[in-house]
């Protein structure tokens, strides 16, 4: 019983990690796509590919932003 109370605790953290982290985003298939696929891809289908992709793009310029920022408040108070 201890046991499967530990796996229990642990499947909720990690889920509770997971959609903290957008790891269940249904739209992360279309990030493997680049502009070589248009003709393997209805129109409707590029279309949200671009859109996902510049999402990524912003998430991933937002979370970089937020590290240096976390990094220099860190060095600052080292000083």
């Amino acid at each position: 019983m201890v046991a499967a109370a530990g796996i229990l605790i642990g499947a909720a953290f990690l889920l509770r990690w997971g959609f903290k982290n957008n790891q269940f985003d249904e739209d992360i298939k279309y990030v493997v796509f680049d502009d070589d696929d248009v003709d393997k891809m209805s129109d409707e289908d590029f279309k949200k590919s671009k859109e996902v992709q510049q999402k990524q793009e912003n998430l991933r310029e937002e979370v970089l932003r937020k590290r240096a920022e976390q990094k220099q408040a860190k060095n600052n108070e080292k000083r």
